[in-house]
């Protein structure tokens, strides 16, 4: 109940059209109930009285009870569908939007496939839910009621005779229900699972044919396939189980009724009439409750999805912004870390344990170390990724946590390995950290990337398609155009992540000439592996296990003979 109240809250500016589309359904539904009795006032009146008068005053209420029930189902089915789409575009837009507010911690945790089918699968059975099943249970049991009191006015006896069977219907439908809801969250979750076997295989679909893992790929995904399939099936069990269950005690109770009604026409209390009016209203009382068994299960689906969207709605991993925070607007660029401590969520081992560095504007400094020593950690500190646990961040003097984050980072560019390029132009990618950047702009922070002359290569130029992650372009076109997004951007502070690491030695000449460009009076961290990459840079930060255990010039630390002189040495003569 209390998930189903938290979502009457997507409703609740749309209750007015909600209202008017109830008020044409209850109308409709009036009119439907009409009908048994034109047919019993047929039977009854105008079949033995065989006045022509008559029959013409029946037909023409015929007529204009058909000419109301169509405008107002008309205004029925467009108002329910409207507050039905209307409502999954709110959740899908809330969800959506909350997602790219969560910390990067989050996602770094969850599956994309996972998140996807957040978005995809679980919003879908909310809305198939919402469509179909919204308008009919508000009708259904509407009819059901009418039903009920309009044979009570014609047999009392008769109506409580037949009613005895429903309350066994409803415990049925009761039981069922529950049992239909843990399965649908089951199969959500299944299906959520072969959705991020899916992004992962095709993102990585070369290192898979590289490895011929192909057959590997075929049976993890059929697993999934099958344990989705069974629970699938199970749910077909539940629903295949309850439909002749209810059949079975609807056909009890109809035979009863039979055997009764007859009784009562026979000994003159029920008119031939009444009889069938009696039997059509029970038809459209039974028919109500069988789609009812469908809706329930419907909305029992709807419930598991709600609760796995509400899981993520309920997640608060939000980079916390300062009310009051400075706005920043241009500085000078001097970076400083203060006893910053950092340990990521469900993590016992601090990755960053006692840093203690001074950046001055215009600096470059590269971060070296082997792999896990905590060197991304720390530059993903300066533009608030995560916040330390310990410690604080300060440029030019103000602690980034009493700044906004908007004007942090609009005064940081990163350029990681991993290059991402988005779905559309070149011009767009390049302009993705200014869009109101003129074409002249564009162009200009091409050249200064080594890119303009690639680009100029394409038929469409700047108008050229790169496509999704950008897999139409080499690495080194894709990079360069990176590094003209960053250019774009006129960062005080630029990150450098691997930038370089996985090009060839003629497009790593061509980026390293672009970087060199971009990095001039620029506060610049520059990340490697390659030694030989960083070693004009002004300091050196050697990194191990989360600490800084060397710092100085390349001459320094080679002279030093200490752990940066080793991992020199080693990269040198291997």
């Amino acid at each position: 109940m209390d998930l189903f109240r938290r979502f009457w809250k997507y409703f609740y500016s749309l209750k007015l059209k909600l209202f008017i589309g109830f008020i044409s359904l209850i109308i409709v539904t009036i009119v439907n109930l009409l009908f048994p009795q034109f047919l019993r006032f047929f039977i009854d009146t105008i079949a033995i009285s065989g006045s022509r008068k008559t029959l013409i005053l029946l037909v023409g209420g015929i007529v204009l009870a058909y000419l109301i029930k169509g405008i107002f189902f008309y205004a029925q089915t467009y108002l329910m569908a409207y507050v039905g789409n209307k409502v999954v575009y709110r959740l899908r837009s809330e969800l959506y939007s909350h997602l790219q507010r969560l910390s990067l911690s989050y996602h770094q945790r969850m599956r994309v496939g996972e998140i996807i089918s957040r978005l995809t699968n679980d919003i879908l059975v909310v809305e198939n839910s919402l469509i179909l099943a919204m308008p009919g249970l508000l009708s259904q049991p509407l009819t059901f009621l009418g039903g009920i009191i309009a044979v009570l006015f014609i047999h009392w006896k008769l109506t409580l005779f037949s009613l005895a069977i429903f309350p066994f219907i409803a415990l049925a439908i009761s039981k069922f229900g529950g049992k239909m809801r843990k399965t649908s969250h089951t199969i959500q979750s299944y299906l959520s699972d072969i959705t991020s076997i899916i992004e992962e295989n095709f993102s990585g679909i070369r290192i898979v044919k590289a490895f011929s893992k192909e057959e590997t790929e075929i049976k993890k995904f059929d697993k999934a396939l099958l344990a989705n399939f069974f629970a699938s099936m199970k749910a077909i069990q539940i629903t295949a189980t309850m439909t002749p269950v209810i059949e079975f005690l609807g056909s009890v109770g109809g035979i009863a009724f039979f055997y009764y009604g007859g009784l009562e026409v026979i000994r003159g209390n029920l008119t031939t009439g009444d009889l069938v009016g009696f039997i059509v209203y029970l038809g459209l009382m039974i028919s109500p409750l069988q789609m009812m068994s469908r809706d329930l299960n419907l909305m029992q689906k709807a419930a598991g999805s709600l609760e796995r969207i509400f899981e993520v709605l309920d997640v608060d991993e939000f980079l916390q912004d300062n009310p009051d925070g400075i706005q920043f607007d241009k500085i000078q660029g001097q970076v400083e870390f203060e006893n910053i401590y950092m340990r990521y969520q469900d993590e016992e081992k601090d990755v960053l344990k006692d840093i203690n560095l001074n950046v001055q504007p215009g600096e470059v400094v590269a971060l070296v170390g082997e792999s896990g020593a905590g060197k991304t950690t720390l530059v993903n500190l300066i533009p608030r990724f995560f916040d330390p646990i310990q410690g604080r961040i300060m440029i030019d003097g103000q602690d980034i946590r009493e700044v906004t984050v908007h004007s942090l980072r609009r005064q940081i560019a990163i350029v990681p390995q991993d290059t991402i390029l988005f779905k559309g132009t070149i011009a767009y990618n390049i302009a993705y950290a200014k869009p109101d950047a003129s074409q002249e702009e564009i162009i200009q922070a091409a050249k200064q990337a080594n890119a303009h002359n690639f680009i100029m290569e394409f038929s469409n130029g700047y108008e050229t398609m790169v496509g999704e992650r950008g897999q139409s372009l080499s690495g080194g076109q894709r990079q360069r155009i990176a590094i003209a997004r960053a250019i774009l951007a006129n960062p005080r502070i630029l990150i450098l992540d691997e930038a370089t690491s996985a090009l060839d030695t003629a497009s790593e000449l061509l980026v390293k000439e672009a970087l060199d460009k971009i990095m001039v009076n620029r506060t610049t961290f520059v990340i490697a592996h390659r030694l030989s990459t960083v070693v004009n840079a002004d300091r050196i930060v050697v990194m191990d296990q989360g600490e800084i255990v060397e710092m100085g010039t390349h001459e320094e630390l080679l002279q030093a003979k200490g752990y940066y002189y080793r991992l020199y040495e080693t990269q040198i003569y291997r």
